[in-house]
């Protein structure tokens, strides 16, 4: 049987984040798009990630509510909770975005959308089952899935990825989980608060790249609420039982449960590609691209997760930007897809958010450094809220250039946004100053934090002085 052939502007590979994102920019400039996708449209962020983790966040915190409004003068209750319904709360949140991501969509974008697995027949080719694509670019945006680290046993034990958490038959009783990262942390205290006995295993310390006083407010926080941490330790062996699934440690203890996640770690999709045919350089963590994003083969670009420049949704939208701009609009001035202003954030109650360099690591970086903080339990929004916990730090070199920021505590995702826009921007510790927050608002943390940076001077003998010397003229 003869293959369809097609002869485009631009062909993409994956209908995630970052190729629904170019495949739309590109379409609407008019260009001819492929898309070849063989699983679902939207990828991992709309079906097993972003979308329906937030979905399960919200169900828990709703939970929580009934348990934690005695400081409100609302007695405490035992929620009772139906585990379907939670199921069908998700499902609904997904089939409500689904439409933005659909094939529908995209063909009426005027997009011609494949769906099936597609690799590289040369440099200049993609094929699939019966497609045959020509292509001036092509955009790999395959992203990428959960990975299981090489744990004896492991392999030949029933385990559960984000893949298939949102989808299991019956909540877990009595949930392990391997992994401390923003994933294990935000299913497990989500699981914790609908009922299920959460206990969470890693090799290293919980969230060892954040910053430490904030990463404990987190971690504490976790631990109040009944989650159990065994971090760090080594694991012998995973095996399965009678009732579920055991986990030997080195040190002679075993811990039972009845499910286990696994959620250490991420991998990018390139197998089955054909990368070698396209001449297409990877490495470990992906796909090897210069700052524009452009392969090895000067007609490939990759995006993404599986580019190798992080593995953040809003990451791949950058990403998608940059490609749209470097593509049609500047093509003689080439866009970076370098940044030191990724914002990230752990959707767990507090929340953790940071952009830029950690204190740790801007000390190795720079000849000298200064931080600022300003703790919530000073904010009056936090305090008639009754959620004190955490605070900002900001990070900034002598001269007040930000490198770097830390939030911890309700809102922090959003509050984050305040920082990403002044880094973005190449803003000072002093345009922050001059930021009106309204009355009262968490966001006076920020403008708090900066306007404390100046503390010493404002304030200093030679100012009251001064301050003593201008009030004889008023």
């Amino acid at each position: 049987m003869s293959k369809t052939e097609y002869e485009v502007d631009l062909c993409i590979i994956g209908a995630g984040a970052g190729g629904l994102s170019i495949a739309s920019g590109a379409a609407q400039l008019g260009r001819s798009v492929v898309v070849y996708e063989a699983g679902e449209m939207g990828g991992d962020c709309l079906n097993a990630g972003c979308v329906p983790s937030k979905a399960l966040i919200a169900a828990g915190k709703h939970a929580h509510a009934f348990t934690s409004g005695t400081d409100f003068g609302i007695a405490a209750t035992k929620p009772k909770i139906d585990f379907n319904a939670v199921k069908a709360h998700i499902k609904g949140v997904i089939d409500t975005i689904a439409p933005v991501d659909s094939q529908e969509r995209f063909e009426e974008l005027g997009c011609t959308v494949i769906r099936e697995v597609a690799s590289f027949k040369d440099k200049k080719t993609v094929q699939s089952k019966t497609t045959m694509t020509k292509a001036k670019r092509i955009v790999i945006a395959t992203g990428s899935r959960a990975s299981a680290p090489p744990i004896p046993g492991l392999k030949d034990t029933p385990f559960i990825t984000n893949e298939e958490i949102f989808t299991i038959d019956e909540q877990p009783k009595h949930l392990l989980i391997i992994g401390s990262g923003p994933i294990g942390l935000e299913l497990g205290q989500a699981f914790n608060r609908l009922g299920s006995t959460v206990e969470i295993i890693d090799i290293a310390h919980p969230l060892d790249r954040s910053e430490p006083e904030h990463a404990k407010v987190l971690i504490d926080a976790l631990k109040e609420e009944g989650i159990k941490f065994h971090t760090p330790v080594n694991t012998k062996l995973i095996r399965k039982t009678k009732t579920g699934i055991a986990i030997d440690f080195e040190n002679g203890t075993t811990l039972s449960g009845t499910h286990l996640l696994v959620a250490a770690g991420r991998r990018p999709v390139i197998e089955n590609l054909n990368l070698e045919a396209a001449g297409v350089t990877t490495r470990r963590g992906g796909i090897v691209t210069d700052k524009t994003l452009r392969t090895s083969n000067k007609r490939v670009y990759a995006v993404g997760d599986v580019s190798g420049r992080g593995g953040l949704t809003h990451a791949a939208g950058h990403h998608a930007g940059i490609i749209i701009k470097n593509f049609y609009f500047v093509p003689f001035f080439k866009a970076s897809a370098k940044t030191d202003h990724m914002p990230a954030a752990i959707y767990t109650q507090p929340e953790l958010a940071s952009i830029g360099l950690t204190e740790k690591s801007a000390r190795g970086v720079y000849a000298d450094v200064r931080t600022v903080h300003f703790d919530f339990e000073e904010n009056d929004r936090a305090i008639a809220e009754r959620a004190t916990k955490g605070g900002v730090k900001i990070i900034a070199k002598p001269n007040g250039q930000i490198v770097g920021a830390s939030i911890v505590g309700e809102s922090a995702g959003e509050l984050i946004h305040i920082m990403s826009l002044a880094m973005a921007n190449k803003m000072k510790i002093i345009h922050l100053t001059k930021m009106i927050s309204p009355y009262p608002t968490r966001s006076e943390a920020v403008k708090r934090a900066a306007s404390s940076w100046y503390t010493g001077s404002v304030f200093s003998p030679k100012t009251r002085k001064l301050a003593a010397l201008m009030a004889r003229f008023h």
